[in-house]
């Protein structure tokens, strides 16, 4: 059989190329969002105060988001499978170098490294596996999301229980190792389909396009509904393990009730794309942030059971947004650009990626309580809706 007839879309190839990304995006989201579990531990083993951690984590968050998102514009003239195998060889080499520094710069280092290859991979996994598909887009962009949502359950708890068990720095080596053999796995088998070859453009007419776009409503409505879309979960890393913790949770406990949040996650993303492919992706995006905003209310809530049904509700919500941003921007956009449209949408969660996490730390530190916490993450998520509501409305 000749390549093809292998390379067509919705085919066998497309389904394996699929599944390789799954596997790789279990690796993105992870280990970003575990940086509540993760800021204990790192600051008694480097003797860095909490405060100072929590802008090494900003600094991985902001290189995940906006130091990726340029690299994934830029990398849309770029064969997508050495960029892949290039985050590939960081993250390893990036594995036992807690062995060689502890300081405060040398933490700084190693994370933005780390943020810059995750998020990298991400975008180019997100970008590259819709490619592969026609009738199935929707439900093969659901397939590598639940990776992504099994990173988010599985990540937390895993740090929490390496670090428990093995150190910080071996424990960080064994994530790391793993991470590295997943990327492998993503680089050696995840690229742009034959038929897009010469489908991108050069840097220059990649930044043109985007300044053309910035000048319109419907870009600036959706750069900040997209941001926002995110920062409700951006917010919730920052106090939600101690929310529960102090609900009377234990500490691993708490760690399980936030990874359950993208636990529960898995459902709308496997689901979420199949609806996108009937009802639309607008449509399915907006119902998403309707689910997230009344988990958000219900941790108001003392009683366990109503916090169990928030932690449903907000997993439903963070699966269909984080899956359905990418069909919705494509159907707008076209996918002919597709790297670029989602390395400059992902500047836009990097930019509320910087400030989320500390706004919601600072807001829980400074009231010595959760209530403004949790009324921050409601109405930024509804302000998410507004402007996705309003930005998408003749499209």
């Amino acid at each position: 059989m000749t390549n093809d007839e292998t390379e067509r879309p919705d085919s066998r190839r497309s389904w394996l190329v699929a599944v390789a990304g799954a596997i790789g995006m279990v690796f993105t989201f992870g280990t970003p969002f575990s940086y509540g579990i993760l800021r204990d531990p790192f600051s008694e083993a480097f003797a860095v105060s909490p405060v100072a951690l929590s802008s090494v984590f900003s600094v991985m968050l902001f290189t995940f988001f906006i130091g990726a998102g340029a690299v994934g514009v830029f990398a849309a003239r770029l064969s997508a499978r050495p960029v892949i195998l290039a985050c590939t060889a960081v993250t390893g080499a990036i594995a036992p170098a807690l062995y060689v520094t502890g300081s405060y710069l040398g933490l700084v280092l190693v994370f933005a490294l780390l943020g810059l290859a995750l998020g990298t991979v991400y975008v180019l996994l997100a970008s590259i596996v819709p490619r592969w598909f026609d009738e199935r887009r929707g439900a093969a962009t659901g397939l590598i999301f639940v990776g992504n949502g099994l990173g988010l359950f599985l990540l937390p708890p895993i740090w929490q229980a390496v670090i428990a068990r093995f150190g910080v720095r071996r424990g960080f080596f064994a994530v790391m190792a793993a991470t590295t053999v997943a990327f492998l796995l993503a680089g050696l088998t995840c690229r742009r389909p034959r038929w897009t070859d010469g489908a991108t453009s050069a840097g220059g007419d990649v930044l043109e396009w985007i300044r053309r776009l910035a000048g319109t409503r419907t870009f600036r409505l959706l750069f900040v509904g997209i941001a926002l879309a995110f920062s409700w979960y951006q917010l919730l890393a920052a106090f939600a393990v101690d929310l529960f913790a102090a609900r009377g949770l234990t500490a691993a406990g708490a760690s399980t009730a936030f990874g359950l949040v993208g636990g529960v996650s898995i459902i709308s993303r496997m689901g979420g794309g199949y609806i996108a492919d009937r009802a639309g992706a607008r449509r399915a995006f907006l119902a998403s942030l309707l689910c997230a905003a009344a988990g958000v209310l219900l941790l108001f809530a003392p009683q366990f059971p109503v916090l169990a049904v928030g932690v449903f509700l907000l997993g439903i919500g963070l699966g269909g947004t984080a899956t359905l941003y990418i069909p919705l921007l494509m159907g707008i956009y076209g996918a002919d650009r597709d790297t670029a449209i989602v390395g400059t949408f992902n500047v836009a969660i990097g930019t509320s990626a910087l400030a989320m996490p500390p706004l919601g730390t600072a807001s829980v530190a400074y009231t010595d309580g959760y209530a403004l916490a949790v009324v921050l993450t409601f109405v930024v998520t509804v302000a998410s809706f507004w402007a996705i509501t309003v930005g998408t409305r003749r499209s």
